[in-house]
């Protein structure tokens, strides 16, 4: 059942022993939004825990390890979650089909919680969940601004892609002024590289290849890479983003290999190609500018599978 904002808050006042979900290889939103409920609740009085994949150093700054004492949940709530088969494996057998209230703002959603508060305008799960606590007339503390603006700045690429829209912009101010760090946040999330992202990123770059008489950018990324620079995909999300960078790309694409030697598909466009109706392809899905999926097979197979799809959406352009 889709429930309002207040509908959803409402829901959340009558429930305690919660536990939040998100889904695996999580981003800013990710966990700014579990970790900005986990607050929220907290502060009600609530019993809540949370269950949540690796996180990359520079976005773990809102996780508390209070957030992972076990206990007999009744509710479960997920964030960020388009479909239930993006939660870890683990998560998915054991709560798949026990989700009380699903928080997301992914257009191409498909439902799989008792309750759905799902907002396609918001520009992160992060707005989403702003919103319900300012129209509930719950103040926000500064852990709670602090991880809301994690999620906000960073589905926005530090409110540089076209989902911010003005109401993103108030929000982030309301963050700000509620304590949120904006310029520490944005140097740590956006400015900030370790040495070993440095050498991966580098060993990233020289696998870039471009199609479609430059239209589309494909990097290719492997476990070996990974094991050269000591890193990890959870180290590693902003290099979705940079195929799209170069001038004159449309689709921009990520292939990342998985220790099970599956493929994670991450998919960059700018106007008028729809990221989102090319991973729609495969099964996945996302937002119309940035959308993501999973293939399996050989590395040229799967290269071939993406550009072919790539090539259809391209032909007319």
């Amino acid at each position: 059942m889709n429930v309002t904002h207040n509908e959803a808050f409402a829901l959340l006042e009558k429930i305690d022993n919660i536990l939040i979900l998100t889904h695996r290889s999580p981003d800013g939103d990710a966990v700014g939004s579990m970790f900005a409920l986990y607050y929220a609740l907290k502060e009600m009085g609530k019993n809540v825990r949370c269950i949540i994949d690796t996180v990359s150093t520079a976005l773990s700054f809102p996780v508390c390890e209070e957030a992972f004492t076990e206990f007999n949940e009744e509710y479960v709530v997920t964030v960020d979650v388009a479909d239930k088969k993006l939660l870890t494996e683990e998560t998915l057998s054991l709560y798949g089909d026990k989700v009380y209230l699903a928080i997301d703002h992914h257009e191409a959603n498909k439902p799989f919680a008792e309750n759905m508060l799902l907002d396609a305008n918001a520009s992160a799960a992060c707005e989403v969940i702003f919103d319900m606590l300012e129209g509930a007339g719950k103040e926000i503390s500064k852990k709670t601004a602090e991880a809301l603006y994690l999620g906000v700045a960073t589905d926005t690429g530090c409110f540089r892609y076209p989902n911010t829209t003005a109401h993103t912009l108030y929000v982030a101010s309301e963050l700000v002024s509620k304590g949120a760090p904006n310029g520490e946040i944005n140097r740590i999330v956006f400015e900030t590289k370790s040495r070993a992202y440095v050498q991966f990123e580098t060993l990233a770059m020289n696998s870039l290849k471009t199609y479609f008489d430059g239209k589309c950018a494909v990097i290719v990324i492997t476990q070996d890479m990974y094991k050269r620079t000591g890193t990890s995909e959870a180290d590693t999300h902003s290099i979705a983003a940079l195929p799209r960078q170069i001038e004159g790309v449309l689709a921009g694409v990520v292939i990342k290999e998985k220790k099970d030697g599956t493929y994670k598909v991450s998919v960059r466009t700018n106007e008028p190609v729809s990221a989102a109706e090319i991973c729609e392809t495969f099964g996945g899905g996302g937002h119309r500018l940035a959308a993501g999926c999973e293939l399996s097979g050989r590395q040229t197979e799967v290269v071939n599978a993406v550009l072919k799809v790539i090539g259809e959406a391209l032909k007319d352009i």
